[in-house]
This record gives C-alpha cells, structure tokens and sequence, in this order.
C-alpha cells in the first residue's frame, strides 16, 4: 500500500460547458439611454424655447406724461428702442385734471401705466404706488451728484429713492421792465426793497382803487402761485411746515407781512384785481411770483411785453426758494419693472434731457429746464430759463403747492392757508388765524402719519 501524503490535491469538478447567451438588458439599457439624449435633445431645441419665448418676445412699456407732446417724446423713445430692440414705448399724454386718482386707482387695479409722472409733493400719497430703485440703477451718491439738493430730499424715503425728475422749476420774481426803466429803481434782492419798489410803482385813482399795482401780494384767490409764495415767506422765516408748533411764531410774522400788502391805505394790490398773471400780461402789475411755464401763458397773452427775471427777494443769509417739478417713477405692480427702470434710467441721462428740450423748443419758447446740475452751464445764454436755474441749488418744497391738481395734500393744505389769509384780510386775529391753520393743517399731515 502507498503512503498517502499529508496533502492530497482535491479532485476538481469537471467543468460545465456555458452556453453563450445574448445580453438583451444591455441592449435595453442602451437604447432607453439613446432615447432619453433624444427626448432631451428635442426638448432643448423645440420645446424650452417656446417657455423661453418672453426673452426674445418684444414687449411695450405704457408711459404717462403730461406736458410733452408725443412727437417730442418719440425722438427720444426711438433712440431708447433701438438700444434696447426688445422694448417698445407706448407714450399717451394725459389731462393733469384728476391725473393723480387716475393714477392710483388704475395702479391699484393692475391697469396703470409702468412709467408715470408725479408732482415731487406727491409722495406721501402715491407711495406705495411706486417701486423703489435698487441701488444698481440709481445709486444713492449718484443721484446725489446728478441732481439738485431738493430732489434728493423729495425722493428719498427710508433710504430708498423713488423716481428721477424729469426737470426742476423754481419761483423767480418777474418785473415789468418799462416800469422799472421810468422808476429809475433796480430790481429787489430783499424784501425790505421789494416793499419799497411795490409802493413806489404802484398807482391809484383820486378814489384810492388801484390802476397800476407795485406787486401781486396780500390777497389769496387771485394771486396764481399764492401757496408757494407764502410758503416762500415761511420758510425764509425759519417755519418748518411739517411742524407748524415750534415754529409757530414764524407762521404768524410771516403770514402777517404777507397780507400788509393788501391792507389799509398802504395796500399795493387788493382782491378786487384780475388775477396776477393776467394783470402782469396786460401791463398793470410790475412785480409778479412765477414758475418758468408761466412765460408761455405771459407770451401768448402780450407777446410784446417787455419784463425780466430775477431771483426772488430774500432775508439775510436765507437765499432759499420754492421748488416745484415733476418725475418719472415706476409703477409697484408693473410686470415688467426691469424695463421699466431702464426708460427712466435713460430718461434721467444727459444726452435724453438734451434731446428732449431741444425737440421742445421748436413748438414753444425752450423746453423743460435741466434738473441736473451739469447742465446748468448750458442754459447761461437763455436769460428766460437760466434765473431758476441759478435758484435751483437753495430750492426746497412745500405741501403749500399750486397747479398740481392733485385733489390731495396740496388741495387740502391751500384750503386751511386759503381760509387763513382771508380771515387775516377780515381782521381776525393772527394768533386765533395760526391756531386754526395748525390745527388743519397737521389734520391733513396725520392721513400720511407713516410717511
């Protein structure tokens, strides 16, 4: 017998013979993953861009304006379109009368314009109305640089800004050259002169009723800018009209030279005057408190009156004076914001203004002053425009604001200062006058207490 060794080699199994079996879960795998880069390839190239369409799609932006005739818009529109090809503008010139309920109504029921003008006293009531600009479009130091110290005031709220002006207009002193020349006097530059000039110039029958008045000032319903040129005084005054309390003193000074025009045997002017921008038109007011657009109404109604511009009279060391403008901002539910900041980004540039004032200018005297402060320069030869311009830089505003139409704040606050210069004039007294003005007065301010 054979010794058997420790370790035996094992016995293998005998070997099976597989068969070759075709792969069908590859195959599957292999043409459902073709399928699949087929279905996404279809997808990408026919499907999405349909769902994409909105980026290729031209779109209109809906734009209010009120002053500018669509033929003068659309030079600048046409430029803004063929920067941007996706863009269309539907410009519509609208009617100021009931302009601002128009506004909020139609924003409010999402059938508002997505570009809209509003007056610069408009923001406590049209506030939520507008969509704030973000910072890329108009950076806070920017609109600094860009704009006048008034306009950043007006439209900056909580830190956010809220449209750019579309120009800037100021209340200047306008003199009926002719009178001045044979007077031999030279305009005022404050107010203890003005006075002077306005009984030096002004002239009355043997019975005491004026023929020739020395200054539209005292009365209220038939002086055109009477809430500014008050305001004017208030403010000059050190008034704070957003806090009539403190500085309730100043209200009462104010108010109480501002009425000693009309009053007693002294008066220069009275209510029983065509209103003053008739009576300077026709030549029977020397001294007249207006707006630069008031020179289109002055032109048509005598185009060959002579009279210049000046500043208005001022207080030592208090050179301020009123502003009143107009600007675009964007509608808070326009679908399409992004576009929307885009036009008024490009309203508000340089070159636009230009263009815009210069297509004005031939259908009427000049266009819509500058409100950016390197323009200014630009206006030195224009004697008619450039005197609020050189104001603009000391401008500030006032709820106490005319021809705005708004049937709002400014209304409102008219009607108490209206009712408080007519009570002065029926000798009521100025502290009793004040009293109530206040109180109307802060009544108005409290609907906008979150401003």
């Amino acid at each position: 017998m054979e010794e058997s060794t420790i370790f035996q080699r094992a016995e293998l199994p005998t070997p099976i013979k597989e068969e070759k079996v075709f792969p069908f879960p590859l195959l599957i795998k292999g043409v459902f993953g073709l399928f699949i880069v087929i279905i996404i390839f279809v997808v990408w190239q026919f499907v999405l861009p349909r769902f994409k369409g909105s980026n290729n799609e031209v779109i209109t932006l809906s734009h209010w304006g009120l002053w500018e005739e669509e033929n003068v818009m659309r030079v600048v529109l046409n430029d803004f379109e063929k920067q941007n090809p996706q863009i269309k503008v539907d410009y519509v010139k609208q009617d100021v009368k009931q302009y601002r309920s128009r506004i909020i109504t139609r924003t409010e029921n999402g059938t508002g314009p997505d570009v809209f003008l509003f007056h610069n006293t408009w923001l406590p009531q049209i506030i939520s109305n507008l969509l704030p600009m973000p910072y890329d479009v108009m950076p806070k130091d920017e609109l600094q640089k860009t704009f006048y110290p008034v306009v950043v005031n007006d439209l900056t709220q909580k830190g956010a800004i809220y449209g750019v002006p579309a120009g800037i207009d100021t209340l200047a002193l306008f003199i009926n050259s002719e009178m001045f020349k044979q007077a031999g006097i030279i305009p005022p530059t404050n107010w203890q002169d003005f006075g002077t000039a306005a009984r030096t110039l002004t002239v009355k029958d043997e019975t005491g009723k004026i023929k020739t008045a020395g200054a539209a000032m005292g009365t209220f319903d038939n002086i055109t800018h009477a809430p500014d040129l008050i305001s004017l005084l208030m403010v000059q005054n050190g008034a704070n009209i957003n806090d009539m309390v403190e500085t309730r003193e100043s209200i009462i000074d104010a108010l109480d030279f501002y009425t000693s025009f009309a009053k007693d045997e002294g008066r220069v002017w009275d209510a029983t005057l065509d209103p003053s921008l008739l009576a300077f038109a026709k030549g029977n007011l020397a001294m007249y408190f207006g707006y630069s657009w008031d020179i289109f109404a002055i032109k048509q109604l005598n185009p060959q009156l002579s009279f210049q511009i000046v500043p208005v009279p001022h207080l030592p060391g208090r050179n301020m004076t009123m502003a009143s403008y107009w600007v675009n901002g964007v509608n808070a539910k326009s679908k399409y914001q992004k576009e929307a900041l885009l036009l008024i980004k490009f309203l508000s540039m340089k070159e636009t203004m230009q263009k815009i004032f210069s297509e004005s200018s031939k259908t009427r005297t000049f266009g819509e002053p500058y409100p950016r402060i390197d323009l200014a320069d630009s206006l030195k030869d224009n004697s008619l425009v450039y005197p609020f311009i050189t104001s603009a830089n000391d401008a500030t505003s006032s709820f106490f604001a005319s021809d705005t139409f708004d049937e709002g704040i400014n209304n409102q606050m008219n009607a108490y200062l209206g009712n408080a210069v007519r009570s002065i004039l029926g000798n009521t007294s100025l502290d009793s006058v004040v009293d109530t003005l206040i109180q109307g007065v802060n009544q108005v301010l409290q609907q906008y207490a979150e401003f």
